[in-house]
């Protein structure tokens, strides 16, 4: 994996602490990682036919 850094507001970093505190993801990074494969799902990845 690479490092990317992103600058959140700070709702939403609120929002992945409170995903994490109800242990749906371990950390914050994890959320974020499911987060942008859903979105690249989503927008990407159906269109070219890919899983």
């Amino acid at each position: 994996m690479k490092l990317v850094t992103v600058l959140l507001p700070e709702a939403y970093l609120e929002g992945l602490d409170e995903l994490v505190r109800a242990n749906m993801y371990p950390s914050r990074s994890s959320a974020i990682r499911s987060a942008v494969r859903d979105l690249l799902k989503k927008e990407l990845w159906t269109r070219e036919g890919r899983p």
